[in-house]
Order: structure tokens, then C-alpha cells, then sequence
């Protein structure tokens, strides 16, 4: 059974950091790329960023690029992201992902084939 899990969100001031972690079960992690979305109230559901099997190549979204960063530990089955002088605006739930062997476009939610149960970020001003 597949399974994300995250860990992390919380409340953080304008500027301030946080770390959330995924921990993954029941697939080999190794093999897959893995993405991060996150949803604010009212929004779609929108791509922060993803990185392929080995933790070599990232893509993020222009919003959070240079203050965000992804990254993964395959012995671990975890993938992170940090995130750096957060703004109000960064307020969501964020959502661990897989991406699925098939998928083309790293923006696209509908490549995406497991995901976890969300974690709430809230950037106060």
C-alpha cells in the first residue's frame, strides 16, 4: 500500500523558515520522481516544485524559486522542502506527491499518483 505521510507545517512569521518532511511506504522510492503541491482556501491546487529518482535535477514554481529547495533521501524513503522567507502568501496546504513514470509535465496535478494527507503552513504577517 502506498503511502506519504508529512510532517512539519506549522505557524511562522513573514520571513521565518520551515521544513517539511514525507516520509514514503510501500513503493520503491528510489525510482521514482517525487513533487510537492500545495492548495491555498479558495485556490487550485498548484505545482511548488519536483525532483526526479536521484535528488540531481529540480524544477520549481517561479513563485517560490530561490527560496525554496527540495531535496531527498533515497535511504531514508523521504523526500524534503525547505522554505525560506516565507510570505503571507505561501499560506496553503502543502501535499507530498509521486509523480507517475508516465507523466510529461511536472505542473500537471493529473501526473501524479499518490499523494499525502497534506500539511498546513500558515505565514502570519
Amino acid at each position: 500500500q502506498v503511502e506519504l505521510v508529512e510532517s512539519g507545517g506549522g505557524l511562522v512569521q513573514t520571513g521565518g523558515s520551515l521544513r517539511l518532511s514525507c516520509l514514503a511506504s510501500g513503493f520503491r522510492f528510489s525510482m521514482y520522481s517525487m513533487g510537492w503541491f500545495r492548495q491555498a482556501p479558495g485556490e487550485e491546487r498548484e505545482l511548488v516544485g519536483s525532483i526526479n529518482w536521484s535528488g540531481e535535477s529540480t524544477f520549481y514554481a517561479s513563485a517560490v524559486e530561490g527560496r525554496f529547495t527540495i531535496s531527498r533521501d533515497n535511504a531514508k524513503n523521504a523526500v524534503y522542502l525547505q522554505m525560506n522567507s516565507l510570505k503571507p502568501e505561501d499560506t496553503a496546504i502543502y501535499f507530498c506527491t509521486r509523480r507517475s513514470p508516465a507523466s510529461r509535465n511536472p505542473a500537471n496535478s493529473g501526473g501524479y499518483d499518490a499523494w499525502g494527507q497534506g500539511a498546513q503552513v500558515t505565514v502570519s504577517s
